[in-house]
């Protein structure tokens, strides 16, 4: 008879029994500590994440970035660098932006690709840091295949309009901190390389 029982109810309560097992099943696989261990692991992996977030938010609500250079262009262009930062791999990448202050579409973005007439059209491949101690110039670096480290698929630039660039560069030796940045067009502009 309490076999027919478990027939009878096995109909109305499996979703119960599948619980009920299933809750038991996660409590079992050892003493106490071990279920714990897992839920404590991904905490701190959740936590360190999250502060690694918040921290490109605030520099970016944090208002206008800092011009450490600006250089003048033709057409009224104006060059702004954001910065100049020595990474551990050997590079220096320039960063900033090119704006245009003139009242006309500036059209001619092909002249800040300096030499480059195929690999990286529309890009500020001409671009170069000079340190004058050291009395050395350092050019964009390139990929296997030519492509410039840097800004490409560059457009027209109405008047009042701006766009980003970035070029990255061989490092000079750790002494030097302050080079000169050159972008065909524009004046050249002394910048200090941070870190």
């Amino acid at each position: 008879m309490g076999i027919r029982q478990k027939v009878k109810v096995r109909g109305g309560a499996a979703v119960a029994v599948a619980a009920v097992l299933a809750l038991a099943l996660a409590g079992c696989g050892g003493d106490g500590e071990k279920a714990k261990e897992p839920t404590k692991s991904e905490t701190p992996q959740g936590q360190a994440s999250s502060p690694q977030q918040p921290a490109p938010t605030a520099s970016k609500g944090s208002g206008p970035l800092e011009v450490i250079a600006t250089a003048q262009g033709a057409s009224g262009l104006v060059l702004e660098i954001n910065s100049a930062v020595r990474d551990q791999d050997g590079y220096v990448t320039v960063s900033g932006k090119i704006k245009n202050a003139g009242s006309a579409t500036f059209s001619d973005i092909g002249v800040f690709r300096g030499d480059e007439k195929t690999a990286s059209p529309a890009s500020v491949a001409g671009a170069s840091l000079v340190d004058t101690a050291g009395k050395k110039r350092y050019l964009v670096l390139r990929d296997t295949e030519g492509r410039c480290a840097c800004t490409t698929g560059l457009a027209f630039m109405p008047s009042g309009e701006s766009v980003a660039f970035f070029a990255q560069f061989p490092a000079p030796p750790a002494t030097t901190n302050t080079v000169v940045f050159g972008l065909p067009t524009f004046t050249a502009a002394t910048i200090k390389i941070s870190g």
